[in-house]
């Protein structure tokens, strides 16, 4: 879990030097290409947005980034937001949130799982290893797609991928 964390903080560095920046530090930085970003010195929250002729693509992330979950999902309860990312591109959105929580780690599984299923999700994917329980999906009707993943152990870190598409 924690090794997906840092893939993510990696890639939004990579993101981060791709759009022109020297150093992620507090400030804001551009490039000729149509790319920004902004680090909020208060709270560490990342903004970034790339324009292209296909459209504009937004990423916030930091762990106050309010937390919007698509129709049908919610944060588990009781649980404390570790970081949440959030994407919109012309075609959709992706959500990436990270979470602890006391509950066991199947608790946290279940809850998604009915969750995903009563939106429509086809589980696909469903594999208990290495101290991580792991279920994955697909939405037929717009090809939206779910990941969710949550550690054994205390606390229980749990992590949600949600990336829906608009228009089908």
């Amino acid at each position: 879990m924690r090794t997906i964390a840092m893939i993510l903080a990696g890639s939004a560095a990579l993101m981060l030097a791709a759009c022109g920046a020297d150093s992620p530090e507090a400030g804001t930085a551009a490039d000729d290409e149509g790319a920004q970003y902004t680090i909020d010195p208060a709270t560490g929250e990342i903004r970034m947005t790339i324009r292209r002729e296909t459209g504009e693509a937004t990423l916030r992330s930091g762990a106050r980034v309010p937390v919007s979950l698509p129709a049908g999902f919610s944060l588990f309860p009781g649980s404390r937001v570790v970081s949440n990312s959030l994407v919109t591109r012309p075609d959709g959105q992706g959500i990436l949130i990270t979470f602890e929580t006391a509950a066991p780690a199947e608790a946290v599984i279940a809850h998604y799982r009915a969750e995903a299923e009563a939106a429509g999700f086809a589980i696909q994917l469903e594999l208990a290893a290495n101290g991580s329980v792991l279920v994955g999906g697909k939405r037929a009707r717009d090809g939206a797609s779910l990941s969710v993943t949550a550690t054994t152990g205390t606390p229980v870190t749990g992590q949600i991928i949600i990336n829906t598409m608009t228009g089908g």
